[in-house]
């Protein structure tokens, strides 16, 4: 016995995207990274495979980083040895920016709120 399908000449659909009716043979399937969905669409909701889609399927070689990098000691200590930012703390004389060491000092008050 032999199974035969209706020709779809006459049938009408309706697009899985939109929900309209359409004849059946207007309709597209959607192709979502390179595999058919099965969804039916028509002309306004049909998109083509979009290539970024297909991210990951290819494998891509672009190292950033270096195996075991050295950094450069060649003037470590003087690029280090000055005093960024305007008016810096503990910073004595603001026109010299002479190499020296940062100390912060603070301390604890009281605070009173009147209303």
């Amino acid at each position: 016995m032999t199974s035969r399908f209706a020709s779809n000449k006459r049938a009408i659909a309706e697009c899985d995207v939109c929900g309209f009716r359409y004849k059946l043979k207007e309709l597209r399937n959607l192709i979502r990274k390179g595999v058919d969905t099965n969804i039916k669409a028509c002309r306004e909701c049909w998109s083509p495979d979009h290539p970024q889609l297909k991210l990951g399927e290819f494998p891509v070689d672009d190292p950033q980083a270096i195996r075991d990098p050295r950094p450069d000691f060649a003037g470590y200590d003087s690029s280090r040895n000055i005093q960024f930012g305007f008016d810096p703390v503990g910073l004595n004389n603001p026109f010299g920016l002479t190499p020296n060491n940062l100390v912060a000092t603070g301390f604890i008050g009281n605070v009173t709120v009147t209303t």
